[in-house]
Order: C-alpha cells, then structure tokens, then sequence
C-alpha cells in the first residue's frame, strides 16, 4: 500500500463578500481535488485541541498521527531540529521572527519575506552583539529563525505569534510572565542594533521593509517523540519548504526530501515538489507534501495569490501525484489543510477543517465537491485529530 498525504497550509477560509459568498476554495478551480473528494470521503476534522492556540505546529502534529496533550512542548524546538540544533536538557528554543516595527506598531511580520542570506547576515550580527554565555542565535529560512537560551530562568511566558498582531502595538503584545524581562530585553535591543543598519537601508532605499526588530515566541524544550514507524509500521519521507515540518520530520524518524525551488512563499517550485514526491513514493510507504503559499496569502490578506496557491497546488501537485498512485495496485492519498488562515482575519483560527481520502478501501462517495461547507454537510467528524492518520493507515474511517 502507498500513501500520500497533501497539507495545503492554511487553506481553509470564510466565505467572501468580494468572492459573491463564495471561500477562496469555492472559487478556485479544483477538478482533482473535487475528484477526491466527491469519489471518496469528505469530512472534517478538529486538528487544533481545546485550551491550544491555532497554528500549524498543533494542527501538523495532529495531523501526523501525535496528540498534541501529548506530546507538544513548543514550536521552536521542532524547528530547532531541522536546522540541525542539538538542544540540551536545560536549553529553550526560542522562535525569533525578523520583523517590521513602525510607529510602535507590528507592520510586517516576515520583514518583506526576507532573504535568506540576508536573515543569515542579521543573525551573525546578533551574535555578535547580543549572545552570550546563554544566548545564541541561528539562521534557518528568511524571516524564519531560532534563539536558544541556557540559562536559570525559566522561559514560560506567555508569548504572541507575531502574525496575530499586524498593525497592532508591539508595547501591548510583548512577552508577559517569568521570562518575560529576558525576551524583552533582547527584543528591544535589536530594534537598536537594527534599525539604522547598512542593510536595513538598503532594503528601504530598494523599497522593501527593513528587518528592523526580532520577535521571540514560541519558546519550549525539546520533545520526546516515538518514532512513526514504530507506532504506525510504515516508513515516512516529507516535502516542505519550512523548518517547522522538516523539524517534525526529523523528530518522528522520517527522510527530508529536499527539492529545488521549495521555498515557503508564493514563488515555490509546485511542479518540482510534485515529482519528487512521485519519485519518493518508489521507496517509501507513505510521502507527505506540505505547502505554504495558502497560509501566507492568508497573512497577507491577499485573496488572488491564495485562489492561485489553491489552483497550483491542485492542477500542479495533486493532479499529477494521483495519476503517479495509480500505477500502484494498492493506495489512499488524504487532503486536507492543517488549519484555517481566514483572509478576514489574516491569522489562524480553530475551527475543524475539511479532509477528504481517496483510494483502496474508499466505497464510500460523498458526491459532493471539496469545500468547507461541503465537508461539514457529510456530518462525517473525527473528533480527536491525531486519530485521523491511524483511520488514514488502517482505512477504518466511514
């Protein structure tokens, strides 16, 4: 049996009153997940627990079969794994976003979607300045990157994602609790290493937003995670373009498949992604795709780019990826996003969001095409995330 598994990041979505009523999915053309979906099962499903923020470290974990009550201890240490980051027994991985500050408010949270060799260079110049004996910084993917703290304080303070506050007041939303004064300290004082740098020049001078601040959250030690393999008896590999499922990736013993062109934003290399996953799935049980460019329409409001991501992802990667499976005499390909990223609100909110499964064992058809509303119409739930890979696996879902 093959598996494969698409997470179109964040595409899920309100209805629109500039769409005529309609979500970003409605009104993207979408024959081959449409195909999925109505000859096979649609339904919806809670990735996101209550008392746990929205965000794709939660709804991903769920998605890949671990319960997050379980198993989660923070974002940063699973992006910290990734970049190749051993982290002690008394470290902290510390998310460290570049961002815009101006006028006291939060104004872009990815800093114009940095370059990476410009992140690269903002990072060496933080530790120059501002490391010490238990503070170290590390450059992962643009706006992207890591600070590990070893120290006697513990950091459990109450962090927000920078993407919750755009245009709000950075003096409002600043770390709160034990810790808190560490991370505010570094924040503020990169906004005066920062903000009058050659490089931060440049960048206004070409335009672009500057990387003027770093933004510390969220923070967490490293987790202890059984291997896939040994819970599900089948072998994994991922494509991504973010640190954040490559980190996963690491942690649950699957291979990193590294594609050209996978770039975490709208200009990503679909097609590339698309045959390289076709050609991972030749020697392993199960292949997982993981794209960006919704989530990041969604941050940025952008209702045209996130239609567009939506159409590329289906005409570019899940087309060709389902003709690829059906050479095979046995498969299941599962869609789904890992949360919602409404345009309205340009952060991630919690409600359950809508899968569809296709392939061996799937009598079942819904009829209907892939949509939000759709997926709830079914009445088919799953109601606790993390068993949705196990129902995935076994095919025992109906």
């Amino acid at each position: 049996m093959k598996y494969c598994v698409i997470i179109p990041d964040g595409m899920a979505d309100y209805k629109l009153e500039k769409l005529s009523g309609r979500t970003p999915l409605e009104a993207a053309r979408t024959p081959n997940l449409d195909n999925i979906s109505s000859n096979g099962l649609l339904g919806a499903v809670n990735t996101v627990p209550k008392k746990f923020k929205p965000g794709s470290d939660i709804a991903c974990l769920s998605v890949l079969g671990y319960d997050p009550k379980v198993y989660y201890t923070g974002r940063a240490p699973l992006e910290s794994a990734s970049l190749g980051i051993e982290l002690g027994e008394k470290d902290w991985a510390v998310r460290c976003n570049l961002i815009t500050a101006n006028d006291g408010k939060l104004e872009d949270f990815s800093a114009g979607h940095i370059s990476d060799n410009e992140a690269q260079m903002i990072m060496s110049m933080l530790n120059e300045s501002l490391a010490s004996y238990s503070v170290r910084f590390y450059a992962g993917k643009s706006y992207r990157n890591i600070m590990v703290y070893n120290g006697d304080i513990e950091l459990v303070a109450d962090c927000t994602p920078p993407h919750d506050i755009i245009g709000k007041s950075i003096t409002q939303n600043l770390p709160k609790g034990k810790g808190s004064e560490i991370l505010i300290d570094l924040m503020r004082n990169s906004y005066h290493l920062l903000e009058n740098h050659e490089l931060n020049k440049v960048r206004v001078d070409l335009g672009e937003n500057p990387a003027n601040m770093i933004w510390l959250w969220g923070q967490g030690k490293r987790p202890s995670l059984i291997p896939f393999e040994q819970l599900y008896g089948i072998s994994g590999a991922v494509i991504t373009g973010v640190d954040l499922l490559r980190g996963l990736a690491t942690y649950i013993g699957w291979n990193i498949i590294e594609v050209p062109g996978a770039t975490a934003y709208f200009d990503t290399d679909y097609d590339a992604k698309a045959r390289y996953a076709i050609e991972a799935m030749e020697t392993h049980d199960l292949v997982l795709i993981h794209i960006e460019a919704p989530d990041e329409a969604g941050h940025e409001g952008n209702i045209h780019e996130k239609i567009l991501a939506i159409e590329n992802i289906d005409k570019k990667i899940i087309g060709p990826v389902l003709d690829a499976l059906k050479k095979y005499n046995e498969f299941r390909i599962l869609v789904l996003p890992d949360h919602y990223t409404p345009i309205s609100k340009r952060t991630h909110t919690s409600e359950p969001v809508p899968f569809a499964i296709y392939g061996t064992g799937c009598e079942n058809k819904s009829n209907l095409a892939f949509s939000e509303a759709n997926a709830e119409q079914t009445g088919l739930r799953v109601k606790k995330g993390y068993q949705l890979m196990s129902h995935f696996i076994e095919g025992n879902i109906s």
